[in-house]
C-alpha cells in the first residue's frame, strides 16, 4: 500500500499583489460554494452512518416487541388450554348431574356457556396477538433488508474505491517518486502531483512529463463514470507581485488557472463525462505545511485531484426510510 504522504506542487512565490475588489469577491464565492461542497460531502457521509445506525435501533425495537407479543401470545395460549380444562372438566359434571337434579343442569349450563363466551372472547385476543405478531415479523423483515442494501451498498463503495485507488496507482507507478502520489482515506481517493511533475515556474501551461501523468490517470478515469472529480489548486502564502504569464493577478487566480489546465487535458479524453468534472483554485487557504519554512511552503504548492463515488442509490434508499 503506498504510503501517506501529503503531497505538494511549486508555484512560484512572488510578494505582494494588487487584486481587483470583483475579483477578490469572486474567488471568495467560489471558495465559499468549494467549502460548502465539502461539508456536504461530509454531512452526506455523516447522514449514512446515522441511517445505518437508526435502521439498527429499529431492528433491536421491533425485536423486542416481537418478543413481548410472543410471551402475550404464549399466556393467552396457557389461559386458553385451562379453560378448555375447566370446560370439559364442566362437561363430565354436566353429564353425572344429569341425572340427578334438573337445578343442578341449568346451574351447569349457565357456566358452560360463560366458559363458552370466555374461551371465545380469548381465541379472538389470541388470533389478535397473532396477526400483530406477523405484521411485526414482516415490519422487522422489511427493516432488516433495508439495514442490509443499505450495508451492502456502502461496501459496493468503499470496494469500488479501493478499486480505484489500486487501478490509478498501477496506471500512475511510474511517476511515483517524481512528485506523485495516491491514498485513500475518508471513502474518496486522492492523486497529489507536485509543481516539478506539472508546471514551470510561474506557468501554468502542463509540461510534457505531467501531461503524461494526467493522461494516464484519465485513462483509469474514463474507465470509472461513475466517479466525481474535483481537481484542486493549492499555493503556498507567498503574494504575487505584478502581472505575470499573461495576467495572474493573486495566488487564487493561478491555483484555478492550473486547475482548469488539468481539467482541459481531463477533457480530451472522450470517455470522461466532462459533467464529472470540477476545477477549483484555494490558494493558499488550505495548507497541509508550515509557511514559515521553505519545506512548508513546498508541500502547500500542489495541485490535488479528489475522486468521490456518486451516491445516488444510497441517497434514494435513505430517502426511503
Amino acid at each position: 500500500m503506498i504510503k501517506k504522504v501529503a503531497l505538494a506542487m511549486i508555484v512560484l512565490g512572488l510578494t505582494t499583489s494588487c487584486v481587483s475588489k470583483k475579483i477578490y469577491q469572486d474567488l471568495e464565492s467560489k471558495y465559499a460554494d468549494l467549502k460548502k461542497e465539502r461539508n456536504a460531502l461530509s454531512d452526506e457521509k455523516d447522514g449514512f452512518k446515522t441511517a445505518k445506525n437508526k435502521l439498527e435501533l429499529e431492528n433491536n425495537s421491533l425485536q423486542k416487541e416481537l418478543d413481548k407479543v410472543k410471551a402475550e401470545r404464549d399466556k393467552l395460549q396457557g389461559e386458553y388450554a385451562a379453560t378448555k380444562k375447566s370446560l370439559d372438566n364442566l362437561n363430565s359434571s354436566y353429564s353425572a348431574l344429569e341425572k340427578n337434579s334438573n337445578d343442578a343442569l341449568e346451574s351447569n349450563m349457565k357456566k358452560n356457556r360463560e366458559l363458552l363466551a370466555e374461551l371465545e372472547a380469548k381465541q379472538k385476543a389470541l388470533s389478535a396477538e397473532q396477526e400483530r405478531l406477523d405484521k411485526l415479523k414482516a415490519d422487522l423483515e422489511k427493516s432488516s433488508t433495508r439495514l442490509a442494501e443499505l450495508e451492502k451498498m456502502m461496501a459496493d463503495k468503499d470496494a469500488a474505491m479501493r478499486k480505484l485507488k489500486e487501478s490509478l496507482s498501477k496506471a500512475l507507478n511510474a511517476f511515483e517518486g517524481k512528485g506523485l502520489t495516491v491514498e485513500q482515506r475518508n471513502g474518496k481517493v486522492y492523486v497529489s502531483m507536485e509543481n516539478k511533475l506539472l508546471f514551470e515556474s510561474g506557468s501554468w501551461t502542463v509540461g510534457s512529463e505531467g501531461k503524461k501523468a494526467v493522461k494516464a490517470l484519465g485513462e483509469v478515469l474514463g474507465q470509472n463514470p461513475e466517479i466525481s472529480v474535483l481537481i484542486e489548486g493549492h499555493t503556498d502564502n507567498d503574494k504575487i507581485v505584478g502581472s505575470i504569464g499573461g495576467g495572474i493577478e493573486s495566488n487564487w487566480d493561478l491555483s484555478t488557472k492550473r486547475a482548469t489546465a488539468i481539467v482541459t487535458i481531463l477533457s480530451d479524453n472522450k470517455a470522461i463525462d466532462k459533467k464529472n468534472l470540477t476545477a477549483a483554485g484555494r490558494g493558499e487557504f488550505a495548507p497541509i505545511g508550515l509557511n514559515e519554512t521553505a519545506e512548508g511552503k513546498a508541500k502547500n504548492r500542489r495541485i490535488e485531484i479528489i475522486l468521490t463515488p456518486k451516491l445516488d442509490e444510497i441517497s434514494k434508499l435513505m430517502n426511503e426510510l
